[in-house]
């Protein structure tokens, strides 16, 4: 088992901040080359504190401002225009930072794309939907549209 502290949140595991003990594989060959986490020394501890004032600065200030920008971006859906061929299949996917450049693009606000979880991979045109954790009890649902861009 690996010691480690998380330096970004990670679905089902933790967040920032947090020291967590994780299978060696994992630690090596996804948490670590990702920058999700560092490993845990003893000296490490100090750098607790400082992760989690990084996060409280980087989360949306107030709990009020999450839940008001949880009903913003849930309230219309967002378009996302792609690359696509004649039968709507894309060329690629569409990935959390498309997602949160078009949330942007819409005026809804901004959302760190870090925070963006998509179900299933998004091949093909159609009606799609994902959720972004604003803040630790706030979590909205981005209905998304995506359409082929015209040529």
């Amino acid at each position: 088992m690996a010691k480690l502290i998380l330096t970004h949140e990670v679905t089902g595991l933790g967040a920032a901040g947090d020291i967590v003990e994780v299978k060696n594989g994992y630690a090596r060959n996804y948490l670590l080359p990702r920058s999700f986490a560092i490993t845990w020394t003893p000296g490490g501890e100090k750098q607790v504190e400082s992760i989690k004032a990084a996060r409280a600065a980087r989360a949306v200030a107030s709990l009020e401002e999450a839940q008001a920008l949880a009903a913003a971006i849930s309230a219309k859906p967002v378009k996302l225009t792609v690359k696509a061929g004649a039968t709507g299949r894309l060329f690629g996917t569409v990935k959390t930072d498309d997602i949160a450049k078009a949330v942007a693009a819409a005026g809804v606000g901004a959302i760190d794309k870090r925070n963006i979880e998509i179900n299933d991979h998004i091949k093909s045109t159609g009606n799609y939907s994902a959720t972004v954790r604003l803040h630790t009890d706030v979590s909205a649902t981005i209905s998304l549209v995506v359409v082929a861009a015209k040529k």
